[in-house]
């Protein structure tokens, strides 16, 4: 794999992606959006995978794509496509921004279910600037994670919003006072997320984004509650908060 492609690790039900191109901001090339959408498929194949982090090196989280490869590609669909698929992955996602997030970037960052930054983070989409028409999913998530008038501020206006109003539009859940701060959050929200029974984890992440979208499946929905009441994990869950213990979930 070539030394600047995003990185991705597994440590037990963790999976972590990692964007390698620090110096040029963490910027995209074609061939990285390729990889991501493969390592996406990977971790959604790996049942045991629970949690994904997206994380990048350096200064900045994502300066987006590399503008200089527009030209002749339709970089809006192929941001939607990884995007989309980043919405609708299978474990629940974390984004540890610690810097600067741009362009399709802010998109790909609200694909994810949860996002932490520090007072470094700033974000702004330089797409009306360019010519450029933001893609339907990628407006779609502007408008329903922070609502229609931070989406014209952002998206018509070309502001940069820096990491208070991005905590105060809802970009961010969590805003830390440095780096280090960020790092423990990230790690406590982890391992407090890979503490939950993941067949009511990863049912309700599923059928919350639906509901958002507009698209729930009523039956699909009913269908993963019955198998969470039947599973050994509810059965677990209960004895452990009877015995005030920790639970030991194993997703069956």
């Amino acid at each position: 794999m070539p030394g600047h492609a995003p990185l991705l690790e597994v440590d037990g039900h963790l999976a972590r992606i990692t964007l390698r191109r620090p110096r040029l901001a963490n910027r995209l090339e074609p061939s990285d959006l390729l990889d991501l959408q493969a390592q996406l498929q990977e971790v959604n194949a790996r049942e045991e995978l629970r949690v994904l982090l997206l994380r990048g090196e350096g200064r900045h989280f994502c300066s987006g794509f590399n503008i200089d490869a527009v030209p002749g590609l339709d970089a809006g669909a192929l941001f939607a496509e990884l995007s989309d698929a980043w919405e609708n992955a299978r474990p629940v996602t974390v984004a540890q921004i610690q810097g600067g997030v741009y362009g399709g970037a802010t998109d790909l960052a609200l694909a994810c279910d949860f996002r932490l930054g520090q007072p470094a983070c700033e974000m702004f989409v330089p797409a009306a600037k360019l010519g450029l028409h933001f893609y339907r999913g990628g407006m779609e998530r502007y408008v329903s994670r922070l609502g229609l008038p931070w989406a014209k501020k952002v998206l018509l206006a070309g502001a940069t919003l820096d990491a208070q109003e991005m905590l105060r539009s809802g970009f961010l859940d969590q805003l830390l006072p440095d780096a280090a701060a960020l790092e423990t959050a990230t790690q406590e929200l982890v391992t407090q997320l890979l503490a939950m029974a993941p067949l009511a984890l990863l049912g309700m992440k599923k059928h919350l984004n639906a509901i958002a979208r507009g698209q729930l499946d009523p039956a699909a929905l009913q269908a993963d509650i019955a198998r969470a009441n039947a599973s050994s994990d509810l059965a677990e869950g209960v004895a452990a908060w009877q015995a005030r213990r920790t639970p030991r979930f194993e997703g069956r």
